[in-house]
């Protein structure tokens, strides 16, 4: 296995850790989620990067990486709903998109077609990591206050993240709503031709 997919495999393994902090009471348990989330998503990146660069992509990547990358990301979100820290018909919106859209890539590719990422759909998935990013700081914030105390010093306030994890929610949520819609509206003959 080449080390894009090693690194592709390796989030699967860090969303069970993060779900893990972040539903067990320790020290810290938000803000170890919140370092797991940053590196998996780091990963994400450098593997895509990685292999187009050495010529490493696979069949294997190509079905993997995504399913990884929705799989770390639905799986904040499904958590931040039992948490109370975002509403449930937003991450509804979320997954059912998701799942819509790669439905869609399967039925194509079960007709030898490729469907394409699209722009919108990376915004979308931009937004989603920031999202999540910005939810785990904002509820991470008590634990670096209380370090922060501990040495003579304050971080600077939260409420600026306050505000952002709430306008990136909203965002996201509209880029997700738009990007399916045009996603399905384009590919629309894959799925309506033997209707």
């Amino acid at each position: 296995m080449n080390l894009p997919n090693q690194l592709t495999v390796s989030r699967f393994v860090v969303t069970i850790f993060m779900l893990l902090a972040l539903f067990t009471e320790f020290p810290f348990n938000t803000t170890v989620a919140l370092a797991l989330f940053v590196g998996a998503s780091i990963t994400d990146w450098i593997d895509g990067a990685y292999a187009r660069k050495h010529k490493l992509v696979t069949n294997f990547g190509k079905l993997m990486d995504p399913l990884a990358d929705k799989i770390l990301t639905c799986s904040a979100f499904i958590a931040f709903v039992g948490e109370g820290w975002i509403a449930a018909w937003m991450v509804v919106l979320i997954v059912a998109r998701e799942l819509a859209i790669t439905g869609l890539r399967l039925l194509a590719a079960s007709k030898d077609v490729v469907l394409a990422a699209e722009g919108w759909g990376k915004h979308k998935t931009i937004w989603q990591i920031t999202t999540i990013i910005a939810i785990l700081v904002w509820q991470s914030y008590g634990d670096w206050g209380a370090v922060g105390n501990l040495f003579g010093f304050e971080i600077a306030g939260r409420a600026w993240i306050v505000w952002f994890a709430e306008f990136s929610k909203w965002l996201t949520i509209l880029l997700t709503a738009i990007s399916g819609w045009l996603y399905l509206w384009k590919n629309r003959e894959v799925f309506l031709k033997d209707v």
